[in-house]
């Protein structure tokens, strides 16, 4: 018996490393569905992560220990300790694209998880024995996610708390700077690079921060400012996201903008928005909020922008396309594969500008810029040479060379319908060599998701030579969508279940003088 008991005590310090590994797989994708019980729960029904290996072999384990097949059983209590420590090992060496960040908030679900889960061990193990506590272990590991949802909810009132105290201290640090510009810019997309145009072409003249990365939720912007912010900052370019009614105005209404950029409004997001009427309410929540003497600047492409009147502050709308309804648009629009000239014009305006920028996404974020330039008196030579030195912002529309002689369009960052089209749009101008483009789809888009994606398949079927399709989320709607124009041949559409998959294919097609788009990665909550 002494053995025996030594060795299902290495079985329950085996299974409780086991469970540090699965809580910090539950909370990574709590913590990617942004700290929301409702959303996490919503995910974790239709990931069906409850029917993974991991989860199937311990409620095989809890089942061996429950009807009694190992008790008092050395050496199968032993084989089972051996394949805890393996599951343990693989889950250790497991690479995620978004990997779990050690925010203080996770530390502190972390921590509590870990108190409770071992006292309720410690204690089970001390009263009942520890063939009872191998099985409540066994229990945890099995729903290991309902108590990180508990956790979560009985923490969120001290979070909450901790938040505001955040939130009131970086409204302090704004009230400091009554003389700092503050521009917000919104949209279903194209508002990360438009803050990036719009960060390079005010720094030839002004002290300007932005929110870094994608910072653009509340939180966000407040470890921005508390972070990042200083006194000689002169400009603040904000970005605002938004999933849900109210996420904009609460932005707005903690650094109050005095000009504001909404880029687009479109089929973003739909999952939590439902109607493409909350996404224009939700984006306008900027526009609403600025002052009257401040600035509205629209991008009228959009209908759902196009259709909405602004009338607390001044307004300028543009387009890539020149209408009697816009203030500016763009001419002679010529791409290469070495980047883009074009024109700006608008009232009393017109600019001749080169960039190394491709796209009509681009362009259109770059007016979006160049007008608050141009109202907070940047000059023409300033916004000509900052223009020219934009770097393409990584994973957004960008253009790489390989060595081999391989053009990279990487457009993995996040794929929508109107970002999607312009991406294929381009790639249908490279015309040296193949077309190929590698793509898991587009995500978030809630009743119109087949739909959409079957659409993104059409575009695929007019734009490219070779379309290899990731994944099994969008697959059968994106193929439909291929085979429905009958353009590529069965043996030039490749579905895939990775993108490493995807990468050994595009090793054996591709050559000197050949195009690749990257559009969309999806994130680990996708499979």
């Amino acid at each position: 018996m002494g053995l025996y008991n030594a060795i299902i005590s290495v079985f329950l310090l085996s299974l409780l490393v086991e469970l540090f590994f699965m809580v910090r797989w539950d909370l990574q994708m709590l913590q990617q569905n942004s700290y929301f019980n409702k959303r996490y729960i919503k995910w974790f029904k239709t990931a069906e992560e409850h029917l993974t290996v991991k989860r199937i072999i311990t409620l095989l384990l809890l089942v061996f220990m429950l009807v009694g097949w190992v008790r008092d059983n050395k050496y199968i209590v032993a084989l089972l300790t051996i394949v805890v420590v393996m599951q343990s090992y693989y889950a250790a060496r497991e690479k995620f694209k978004l990997p779990i960040v050690y925010t203080n908030r996770v530390k502190r679900l972390f921590i509590t998880e870990a108190v409770i889960a071992l006292t309720i061990v410690g204690t089970v193990a001390i009263t009942m024995g520890m063939r009872q506590a191998v099985v409540t272990t066994l229990l945890m590991l099995t729903f290991s996610y309902v108590l990180t949802i508990a956790v979560n909810t009985l923490l969120h009132p001290i979070e909450k708390h901790i938040s505001q105290g955040y939130v009131n201290d970086a409204r302090r640090r704004l009230e400091s700077m009554p003389a700092m510009t503050v521009i917000g810019i919104t949209g279903s997309y194209g508002k990360t690079s438009t803050k990036h145009y719009l960060t390079r072409i005010l720094q030839e003249k002004y002290s300007v921060l932005m929110t870094p990365g994608s910072f653009n939720t509340t939180m966000g912007v407040v470890r921005t400012i508390r972070e990042h912010m200083q006194p000689y900052n002169e400009v603040f370019v904000c970005e605002m996201g938004a999933k849900n009614i109210g996420d904009v105005k609460e932005i707005c209404d903690l650094v109050h903008p005095k000009m504001g950029i909404i880029t687009a409004v479109g089929e973003q997001h739909l999952e939590s928005f439902k109607t493409i009427e909350n996404v224009q309410k939700a984006k306008f929540e900027l526009a609403d909020a600025l002052p009257a003497d401040g600035l509205a600047v629209l991008n009228n492409d959009f209908p759902y922008v196009a259709n909405r009147e602004v009338s607390n502050a001044p307004c300028v709308r543009y387009a890539i396309n020149d209408s009697e309804a816009v203030d500016f648009h763009a001419q002679d629009i010529v791409y290469s594969s070495h980047g883009t000239t074009f024109t700006i014009v608008g009232p009393d305006t017109r600019l001749n500008l080169t960039t190394r920028l491709v796209g009509e996404c681009n362009i259109s974020n770059l007016i979006a810029a160049v007008i608050i330039a141009l109202k907070l008196n940047v000059s023409n030579d300033q916004i000509r040479y900052a223009v020219s030195k934009i770097e393409q912002v990584e994973h957004r529309l960008n253009i790489k060379r390989t060595p081999a002689g391989i053009t990279i369009i990487d457009d993995a960052y996040n794929s929508n319908p109107t970002g999607s089209k312009m991406a294929l749009d381009v790639l249908k101008q490279m015309t040296d060599g193949k077309r190929i483009v590698i793509t898991p789809g587009m995500i978030e888009l809630g009743d119109k998701q087949q739909e959409l994606n079957e659409q993104l398949g059409r575009h695929i079927a007019h734009s490219c030579d070779v379309a290899i399709i990731v994944g099994e989320y969008n697959r059968e709607a994106i193929l439909k969508g291929i085979n429905e124009e009958n353009t590529l041949r069965n043996n030039d559409v490749h579905p895939v279940d990775t993108l490493n998959d995807a990468r050994t294919i595009l090793a054996t097609i591709a050559t000197a003088g050949d195009t690749v788009l990257y559009e969309n990665d999806l994130p680990d909550t996708f499979k």
